[in-house]
């Protein structure tokens, strides 16, 4: 090795001998005739200290550029008195230089290399490499390493097997749009790269593997923001024989020793669980985040003699009315606050949001003298508010509406009220619905995927009443993110093919997209069931990271361009005669 200790390893215990050490100038000061250099590598900060004998010497350190690559050889001394650093790990010593060489020198950088900086995101994106060596970045690429480990360690322990699936798949759209792979031997024909390795692990359980794994990279050509990537990670497993329970305690056990082994701290199991319909009609979304109350209540019999004539309307004919009692908001809730709860009110086709007080004895706002005392009254008895509260009313003809639209209202006055929410809550949301009606293509579409299986006792609704139909499907919901999705699956051919009718895919189309997985349910096909759960997503979560792009060491921006290299970019015009192809202006 080049390097006796890195630079955040030595203590008082080394003071007096003779070390190497290698990493980048972080920081050069000159005092007097002594000169100070910070040197930095992914271990830490170790200060050395040099004092030039001649002025070619006091030039040379002079002229060092942050961000070099030094190796420095000398002594570790303790520090003067009154010179120790206790937020330093090193602080209690130095290195007094006797050689130092520079490996390679750096040009100046187009942006600092510290923990935090000014620069956009971009530009940090352009440079990752740089990016990549400030503290913040590493600690996040580190985390995700013993998150690995231990996911790793843990199946292993409890039978499972790694298994690698195909990055060159069929395509078999049945979500977002295939990244699509151009054949050069089969001319007109195209690979996709997998969505999710849902088909290869299930034939995993047909071959009767029995418990598999994978940590595994899929890619999806969808718009982007924050929260995706087109290429991205997720846990994937799949057992044989088992039911939902079964699911549901291998995860939570992965996660307790996650929590355990790489956060150090104890995690609560059981999970909290709330069915698809409960988390609905209390929270309004199904990803609640648990953190914060705020629950939905159901007004709509008060509703009725409110002496508001849209609202009186509404419960009279059979709608729904429904509020929300955020505790202490009303000294947050100024003007601009106020529109931007109505703007999320509206995006999920409310007509209007309605709000008062609580000033400790009455009910207060603009609409309180539009109802009635009685209503008042009973609200109060309902809701129980305390001084400083406000409450939030929402009133449709469609149920869905109110849940939907006070759902997004909770959820602003979450961030409004709590905007640094702290700790981490769990959530298992089962029995989704197995389909839902696409507006735009005007057809039924999977709530999860077309593998998810039905409820027995539903099956014979698939040809007679879609929407009435259940799945087995389960959501794990991390702080009101979805962390991931899963199911018992199906495991019968003729189920399999009733699903595919019911979704408007013909035998032909079946047959053209899913044949081979149809043929391979006829040859004896165990009960199984499984789950995939985001992986960067979860990591951005433990590490209070801001986006998904934080915890991927070379992500793609919001285009789903890679700055740094340039990627996408054009090739060749051999490349594409290769191919059999040619671009369309």
């Amino acid at each position: 090795m080049l390097r006796t200790h890195t630079c955040g390893e030595l203590r008082a215990k080394h003071i007096g001998k003779s070390v190497v050490l290698g990493g980048w100038l972080h920081s050069a000061r000159v005092h007097g005739k002594l000169i100070f250099l910070d040197l930095r590598d992914r271990y830490g900060i170790t200060q050395c200290v040099a004092q030039p004998k001649t002025k070619a010497q006091l030039e040379f350190y002079k002229r060092l550029r942050k961000e070099s690559v030094l190796i420095i050889k000398g002594r570790v001394q303790e520090r003067l008195p009154g010179q120790k650093n206790p937020n330093m790990a090193t602080g209690d010593i130095e290195v007094k230089i006797s050689n130092i060489e520079v490996v390679s020198e750096a040009a100046p950088t187009p942006f600092k290399v510290e923990d935090e900086v000014m620069a956009t995101e971009d530009l940090r994106l352009k440079y990752r490499y740089l990016d990549i060596r400030r503290r913040p970045v590493q600690q996040a690429l580190i985390l995700r390493h013993r998150v690995t480990k231990v996911i790793r360690d843990y199946m292993d322990a409890l039978g499972f097997v790694e298994v690698e699936t195909p990055v060159l798949a069929k395509s078999t759209p049945e979500g977002a749009r295939d990244y699509l792979v151009p054949s050069r031997v089969h001319r007109g024909k195209f690979y996709a790269l997998p969505q999710s390795p849902q088909i290869y692990k299930q034939l995993l359980m047909i071959g009767g593997l029995d418990r598999y794994f994978q940590i595994v990279k899929c890619m999806r050509d969808e718009d982007l923001r924050a929260d995706r990537q087109p290429e991205f990670t997720q846990f994937d497993m799949e057992m044989s024989f088992v039911e939902e329970d079964d699911i549901f305690e291998v995860v939570e056990g992965m996660m307790k020793a996650i929590w355990k082994r790489v956060l150090g701290k104890p995690l609560k199991t059981p999970f909290k669980r709330l069915s698809y319909e409960e988390a609905m009609e209390r929270y309004g979304t199904d990803k609640p985040d648990l953190r914060f109350g705020f629950e939905l209540q159901d007004i709509t019999s008060i509703a009725k003699s409110s002496g508001f004539k849209i609202l009186e309307g509404v419960a009279k004919q059979g709608g729904c009315v429904k509020a929300i009692n955020a505790n202490g908001a009303l000294k947050l809730i100024n003007k601009g606050a106020t529109k931007k709860l109505e703007v999320v009110a509206k995006e999920f086709k409310a007509k209007g949001l309605l709000q008062l007080g609580y000033d400790g004895k009455a009910l207060t706002g603009a609409i309180v003298k539009h109802l009635n005392t009685g209503f008042l009254t009973q609200l109060k008895k309902r809701l129980k508010p305390k001084r400083g509260d406000a409450i939030f009313i929402i009133g449709d003809k469609e149920r869905d509406i109110v849940n939907r639209a006070l759902g997004g209202v909770r959820t602003l006055l979450g961030e409004l009220c709590f905007p640094n929410k702290r700790g981490f809550e769990f959530l298992w949301v089962t029995g989704f619905p197995l389909m839902e009606y696409n507006e735009e293509e005007q057809r039924w579409v999977s709530a999860h995927h077309p593998f998810t299986s039905p409820v027995e006792e539903d099956i014979p609704l698939l040809e007679k009443a879609i929407n009435k139909v259940r799945s087995r499907s389960y959501d794990l919901v991390l702080n009101g993110t979805e962390l991931g999705s899963g199911s018992i699956r199906i495991s019968r051919a003729e189920v399999q093919k009733r699903v595919f009718k019911a979704l408007g895919i013909s035998d032909k189309e079946a047959e053209q997209k899913f044949g081979f997985f149809i043929e391979a349910l006829r040859y004896g096909t165990p009960p199984h069931g499984g789950i995939a759960l985001g992986f960067d997503r979860f990591v951005a979560i433990i590490t209070n990271s801001q986006s998904l792009r934080d915890v991927i060491a070379f992500p793609k921006n919001k285009y789903a361009q890679s700055l740094m290299e340039g990627s996408p970019s054009e090739v060749s015009k051999k490349q594409l005669d290769e191919l059999g192809i040619s671009i369309r202006k």
